[in-house]
């Protein structure tokens, strides 16, 4: 690690500061400590920090308060919080208003050292990522700064959204973009595992450790260590992995099947269902514990449908990857106006994923070139019922996102009081906790 860094340590324990001050020194880090907030404030006012370690209680306030006025502040240097076991809850909300990550006490040196090593990378990460959402409307831009803001995070991100709308390529963009871009991505679908071989794909095991484990087997979540794991179509997982799941995630180890002990793992988690989580939680189809864990930050992708000013750029993307393969016989191939009309009426029901295989379906028809309407063979949509039904469930997902949005931001705005924000949004304390409940917000 290169020297020059310097991180500030807010704690008004001094053997917790001598402990974490030792600790980063011997990382070439050097400390300035503060025993509460207002000397905090004075430092940082004089100096140039690379990151932050916080309390949650403190002589003149608390952590979570601090983490408002520092994103306001200093958004551009990662902090974490430090807490007590007993409250999680309270480093989650933290999570919620943009902390790096949290250490619980007594602190764990080497969980310390791997903090510190990824929130100091992000100082020194590229931005530009090989992966991109093809599009210039105002959805897409806003996504665009959504990801780059929690790329920056640890926070584990809920991706919600349709199938087909690329919630896949968000995960691995907000990888790329983060502290751990140079280790490894590893997606899972979960519903593609078959139930009785789930815990050792996840878990790994040791030779012998059952009948057919002719060898040490490597799972996901050591596959994915000090990088991310992306659970896609979690959904699908049985209770008795969201049991296994939830605890991996809370205790940051597992444990092989047929292994002694458990070893530790430093893994970031995304996940994504196309189903609504919220829905099985009070369904009683999900866990709500592991739903409050899983889905600490949620980030919406927008169906096509609702952002068809992107549909062109899409298409002359797809074209121009279909025809520079190698080997490929496709060159020159362009869309006629009847084609690109009929796109932008077409609802696509698939999302991008369907636009992809029409496209690809159409270079092969077309002659000369020309990519015309009969090539694209849309189905028909004739059904004026449904697709009535089909613009009323995207108008309830896009008035739900936001009625969620509006809520956190209320919830944010007084730091999570929900009598204050009750008062903000023009409701009653108890038509807030309903909808708090219904919208799955913890």
């Amino acid at each position: 690690m290169t020297a020059n860094h310097i991180a500030l340590i807010i704690d008004d324990e001094p053997d917790i500061r001598e402990l974490l001050s030792i600790t980063l020194n011997r990382m070439n880090i050097d400390c300035k400590t503060a025993g509460d907030l207002e000397t905090a404030k004075k430092l940082l006012s004089k100096n140039k920090f690379d990151i932050c370690l916080t309390d949650m209680k403190l002589p003149d306030g608390d952590g979570v308060q601090f983490i408002s006025y520092f994103q306001e502040q200093f958004p551009q240097i990662p902090i974490a919080i430090i807490t007590a076991h007993g409250s999680i809850e309270t480093a989650i909300q933290a999570l919620k208003l943009g902390a790096f990550d949290f250490l619980i006490k007594p602190v764990d040196l080497p969980r310390l050292r791997v903090l510190i090593e990824n929130a100091l990378k992000l100082s020194g990460n590229k931005t530009e990522t090989g992966k991109k959402l093809i599009g210039d409307s105002e959805v897409i831009r806003e996504i665009r700064k959504k990801i780059a803001k929690l790329a920056r995070s640890q926070a584990p991100i809920y991706i919600s959204g349709e199938s087909g709308v690329g919630k896949e390529l968000v995960a691995r963009m907000i990888h790329e973009q983060g502290p751990r871009a140079s280790a490894r991505f590893v997606p899972v679908n979960c519903g593609a595992i078959p139930q009785d071989l789930m815990e050792s794909e996840f878990f790994g095991h040791i030779k012998g450790s059952f009948t057919g484990a002719v060898s040490d087997k490597e799972g996901l979540f050591h596959a994915a260590d000090g990088g991310t794991l992306f659970l896609d179509e979690i959904a699908e997982l049985p209770q008795n992995m969201q049991v296994k799941l939830l605890r991996a995630i809370q205790e940051k180890t597992i444990r092989s099947i047929g292994a002694q002990q458990e070893s530790p793992v430093d893994v970031r988690i995304l996940s994504a269902t196309h189903k609504d989580l919220a829905d099985l939680v009070e369904a009683g189809k999900f866990r709500q514990d592991l739903f409050y864990r899983v889905n600490v930050i949620e980030l919406f992708v927008s169906p096509l449908r609702e952002r068809k000013a992107d549909i062109p750029l899409l298409v002359e993307h797809i074209i121009k990857n279909i025809s520079s393969g190698t080997g490929s016989t496709y060159k020159d191939i362009s869309l006629s106006d009847t084609a690109r009309d009929a796109l932008l009426n077409y609802p696509f029901p698939g999302n991008v994923r369907e636009l992809e295989n029409i496209i690809q379906r159409a270079i092969t028809l077309c002659e000369g070139g020309l990519i015309d309407e009969g090539d694209l063979q849309l189905p028909a949509i004739n059904n004026a019922e449904s697709i009535e039904k089909d613009q009323e469930g995207a108008l309830d997902t896009f008035l739900t996102h936001l009625e969620k949005e509006k809520i956190l931001a209320a919830l944010e705005q007084t730091r999570w009081n929900k009598t204050a924000a009750a008062k903000i949004l023009g409701i009653s304390f108890r038509a807030l906790r309903y909808r708090l409940e219904k919208l799955g917000i913890d």
